[in-house]
């Protein structure tokens, strides 16, 4: 397992707080200080949890950071991701056999319940595990906001719709995050999330269907990496292999994800349509050679647009409750 590294990369103070303020409202009802006299100890807790995690399975980084993501796109950061039951988001199509993590917040949420009982959300236990994932991996911190409250419904017919997939296009995509409040640089940012974890054959081998010849039917995959892949992902598998979704830097948060787009070795259709689409999304393909060449813009701008992401209609207030089991309503 590669060491832990923490990077004092960052947006400005100045920065952040305009996105907050200029955010409509939501971001005011959540704070960073939510819980300094209820849970002052809550950040250790949870910090503390997530780092023996990693030390188990490095892979968990990205599994608990999109957990967050899968959560916030589906009725907003309501925790709604974690409840159990047939009818439960993690049984939607882009969640099921793929979400992982669930063990973890369990272990998170038993220790805060430990240290303040019936004081902190599940929603808000996501939020702060994912930016503590992204700083034990080596990528940028920020102050996490905090006072969402539990749903009580998922909703899998919202996750199955919602959630963008690796087979959208990427003006599907963008579509999809404008539901939402995000714009194109989130798109493109929030993607970047991608140089860490794995993925399996089920979500790429639709690059990879010509298997008679060394070369991949999608013009925009490198051919040595379809090549690669190909010997992963034979026709005879279930599928659940998986490979890197940035083969340079596996448990490394960093911008080598962009630099692999412009070599045409993005593993994703969605991911290498950011830089190869079809559809002339100039927008996209200039960010990500500006994030290519600069970390420090691609941390900037990920810290704004994961702050925005995780202020998606919030719970606050009365409304939901503070869950004593993230997998089931009190």
């Amino acid at each position: 397992m590669k060491a832990f590294t923490y990077t004092t990369c960052s947006p400005s103070l100045f920065v952040v707080l305009m996105v907050l303020c200029l955010s409509t409202g939501v971001s005011s009802q959540l704070t960073t200080d939510f819980y300094v006299t209820s849970c002052p100890n809550v950040f250790k807790v949870v910090r503390r949890v997530v780092v023996n995690a990693l030390k188990n399975e490095m892979r968990m980084a990205a599994s608990l950071l999109r957990l967050h993501f899968h959560d916030c796109f589906v009725n907003g950061c309501d925790g709604s991701i974690l409840l159990d039951g047939s009818d439960g988001e993690k049984f939607a199509f882009p969640n099921i056999n793929s979400a992982r993590g669930f063990d973890v917040v369990d272990s998170i949420k038993t220790a805060v319940e430990n240290e303040c009982n019936g004081t902190v959300s599940c929603a808000d236990i996501l939020a702060i595990a994912a930016r503590d994932s992204v700083v034990l991996s080596g990528g940028p911190t920020w102050k996490v906001l905090l006072g969402r409250r539990d749903g009580l419904v998922a909703n899998q017919t919202g996750a199955n719709s919602n959630l963008p997939s690796p087979f959208d296009s990427i003006n599907t995509i963008i579509t999809k995050f404008a539901a939402v409040g995000l714009n194109t640089t989130d798109v493109v940012a929030l993607s970047g999330g991608h140089t860490i974890g794995l993925a399996r054959c089920v979500t790429f081998n639709n690059r990879l269907s010509n298997f008679s010849t060394t070369e991949s039917v999608d013009p925009t995959l490198d051919s040595s990496m379809a090549a690669d892949l190909q010997g992963l992902c034979s026709q005879s598998s279930d599928g659940n292999a998986t490979t890197a979704l940035d083969r340079n830097s596996t448990d490394v948060f960093d911008n080598h994800y962009f630099k692999n787009l412009l070599s045409q070795k993005g593993l994703l259709s969605s991911d290498q349509g950011l830089f190869s689409s079809d559809e002339g999304v100039a927008a996209t393909e200039g960010l990500v050679q500006i994030y290519s060449n600069s970390s420090s813009a691609f941390f900037s701008d990920f810290v704004i647009s994961m702050i925005k992401m995780g202020s998606i209609s919030p719970l606050t207030g009365s409304a939901g409750e503070i869950r004593r089991n993230c997998r089931a309503v009190n």
